[in-house]
C-alpha cells in the first residue's frame, strides 16, 4: 500500500486546491480524503506551511480514463457489515467472525450515538480476500481459525492501527516525523517507558499525527477513540516499542531533538511543519449517521453490488500513476 505524496526539491508546485479537486473527481469529501490516503490520487505540496494541492495533470489522468468517474468511486467505496457480507455472498455473522479474526483490515470507522465502534470496509479489499480464500466462505470454518477465534481478542482495531500507520509513514521521510507516527499509538506510559529522554519524548509528542479525524460529542466518546488508535494487547505494544527504539536511533543520527543548551535555550521543543498532516477536505468528524459511506453521485451504488463484483474481479481498476 503506498500513499502517493510527493515535492520535488527547490520547486513550489502549484495545483488544484483539495475542495476543488474533490469536485472535479466527482468525489465526496470523505471520499477524496480516503483515495488521497490510498493513494489513489497524488497531492503535492504547494507553498509555505505545508499545504498540499493536487496537480492538474494528476485530476486529467482520472477525468480521461476509461469509466470515470465510476472506476474512481469504486476503489474508495467502503462499505459496513451488512453491505460487505452481502458483497461477498455470505451471512453477516460469518463476516464478522472474519473481520474479527483480522482476515481484512478495516479503513476506517465512526462512534455512533450509542458510543459503539461502527467498522467501514474497502470493497475492493473484501473482493480480494474472497477470490483468494473461497474455502472461509461456505460450510464449517476451518479448524485453525475456529481456534485463532477462541483464543484471540477482536483484532479489527489492531488491523485497523497497522494499516493507519503505514499510510502516515508513506507522507514523509522525516526520521523525527516517522517516529512520531509510530508512537502514536503508544499512551502515555508506555510512551515515556520507550522515549525516556524527556526532551526527545517533547518533541516527538508535539509531531505525533491523529489516526482518527473527528471531534466526539462527550469524553466517553474520546475515551471510544482512545480505545481504537492506542495499541492495548502486550505483543503489539511491545512491537511499537521496537520499531520506535529503530526509529529513534535514525533519527538522532540525523539530528538532535531540541534541547534548552542549544542555539535558542529560551524555546521549548517544537516540531518543524509536519509532512504528515494529511489533506483534508472538510472539518467534519465521524460519520455520525452513517451517511456518506456509498459512492457520490447520480447513484448510491455503482449499478450495484454484483455489478461491482464483477467490476473489480476483471480488473477495472487501474493501478495509479506514479
Amino acid at each position: 500500500m503506498t500513499v502517493q505524496q510527493c515535492q520535488e526539491p527547490g520547486t513550489a508546485t502549484v495545483g488544484v486546491p483539495l475542495g476543488r479537486a474533490a469536485r472535479e473527481l466527482e468525489l465526496k469529501p470523505r471520499e477524496f480524503e480516503l483515495a488521497v490516503q490510498l493513494g489513489h490520487v497524488r497531492t503535492v505540496v504547494s507553498g509555505p506551511g505545508g499545504r498540499r494541492r493536487v496537480p492538474r495533470d494528476e485530476i486529467e489522468r482520472h477525468t480521461a480514463g476509461s469509466g470515470f468517474p465510476d472506476t474512481l468511486r469504486t476503489r474508495v467505496w467502503v462499505v459496513g457489515t451488512a453491505e460487505g457480507a452481502e458483497l461477498m455472498g455470505i451471512s453477516p455473522a460469518r463476516f464478522g467472525r472474519l473481520a474479527r479474526a483480522g482476515c481484512f483490515a478495516p479503513v476506517r470507522f465512526y462512534v455512533n450515538r450509542y458510543r459503539a465502534v461502527v467498522w467501514h470496509y474497502l470493497a475492493a479489499d473484501l473482493v480480494e480476500f474472497a477470490d483468494a480464500h473461497p474455502d472461509l466462505l461456505t460450510g464449517r470454518t476451518p479448524p485453525a481459525l475456529r481456534t485463532a477465534l477462541a483464543e484471540r481478542e477482536d483484532r479489527r482495531a489492531r488491523t485497523w492501527r497497522a494499516r493507519r500507520i503505514d499510510q502516515l509513514l508513506a507522507l514523509t521521510e522525516d526520521p523525527w516525523e516517522r517516529a512520531a507516527v509510530i508512537a502514536s499509538v503508544l499512551g502515555p506510559e508506555q510512551l515515556a517507558d520507550a522515549v525516556p529522554d524527556p526532551y526527545e519524548r517533547a518533541y516527538v509528542s508535539t509531531m505525533r499525527p491523529e489516526l482518527a479525524h473527528g471531534r466526539p460529542n462527550a469524553v466517553a466518546g474520546r475515551e471510544v477513540i482512545d480505545r481504537v488508535t492506542l495499541a492495548e494487547d502486550p505483543d503489539e505494544i511491545e512491537r511499537h516499542r521496537r520499531r520506535l527504539t529503530i526509529a529513534l536511533a535514525e533519527a538522532r543520527a540525523i539530528r538532535e531533538a531540541p534541547r534548552p543548551e542549544g542555539p535558542r535555550a529560551d524555546e521549548t521543543p517544537t516540531a518543524p511543519t509536519r509532512a504528515t498532516t494529511e489533506p483534508m477536505v472538510t472539518t467534519a468528524g465521524p460519520l455520525a449517521n452513517g451517511a456518506d459511506v456509498t459512492p457520490a453521485g447520480r447513484q448510491a451504488k455503482p449499478s450495484g453490488l454484483r455489478a461491482l463484483w464483477r467490476r473489480l474481479r476483471w480488473g477495472s481498476m487501474e493501478p495509479a500513476g506514479d
